[in-house]
């Protein structure tokens, strides 16, 4: 596999910007009434999520400023997402692409990556597995019970929201990016270049929660830079 990022993400203003409106990272899935699930409809939850994921990541571990989120509900959640124009530019360019090569069945994960902004030290690796579910052959499937994949949903934010009691803390101005893996054979497009997986040298890492839509399954985790001592 090959790991991709898209053009540097840009920095939390140092005073913050007039909001400016808050776009979604990509079109609401309803599986309500809905007896099947195509490939294309599991690609708007999975790539809905990420979306949900990224900025919730961003606002509990400070990347930027608490005044630059609003609160909207989702998945029976309050939850926040940015009002940062150029952000919210950068997600859609981000996740329009990621949905595109999840429609191909291209993509094996996702990770934000928090680094130290003057270091460039990776600080805590976000990584989504993401994978086919055996036995899928491309057509409609039956669908899960929206209650159920809510749920299993709800599971994975409330673990990223509660991270904040067991990751150390970052005492150091941080910057972010996004790390696509996937198939060597992909076509990209000239803003993406390829990237080293950024590790972390001595890590621990605490498993979060899945969920599957039965046609993808994505396993969430955190790495985070371990004490030296």
């Amino acid at each position: 596999h090959t790991c991709w990022t898209c053009a540097d993400p840009p920095t939390a203003p140092a005073t913050p910007r007039e909001p400016g409106h808050a776009r979604r990272a990509a079109a609401m899935a309803s599986t309500a009434q809905k007896t099947a699930i195509t490939l294309r409809g599991s690609v708007e939850i999975v790539t809905e999520f990420f979306g949900y994921s990224v900025n919730s990541i961003l606002y509990q571990r400070g990347i930027y400023p608490p005044e630059t989120f609003k609160k909207v509900n989702k998945y029976g959640l309050t939850m926040l997402v940015t009002t940062d124009t150029g952000l919210n530019d950068y997600l859609e360019q981000v996740l329009g692409q990621l949905s595109m090569w999840l429609v191909d069945k291209s993509v094996q994960k996702l990770v934000v990556v928090i680094a130290g902004q003057e270091t460039g030290k990776t600080l805590e690796r976000w990584v989504f597995d993401v994978r086919m579910e055996k036995g899928f052959d491309g057509s409609a499937v039956e669908a899960r019970p929206e209650k159920e994949l809510t749920s299993e949903i709800q599971a994975i934010i409330r673990q990223i929201t509660a991270s904040v009691t067991f990751l150390p803390l970052l005492d150091e101005a941080c910057t972010f990016d996004l790390l696509v893996y996937t198939d060597t054979d992909v076509n990209v497009p000239a803003a993406w270049e390829e990237s080293d997986p950024k590790y972390i040298a001595k890590s621990e890492e605490v498993k979060l929660r899945s969920f599957t839509t039965r046609v993808h399954k994505v396993d969430a985790a955190v790495s985070y830079a371990a004490d030296d001592d």
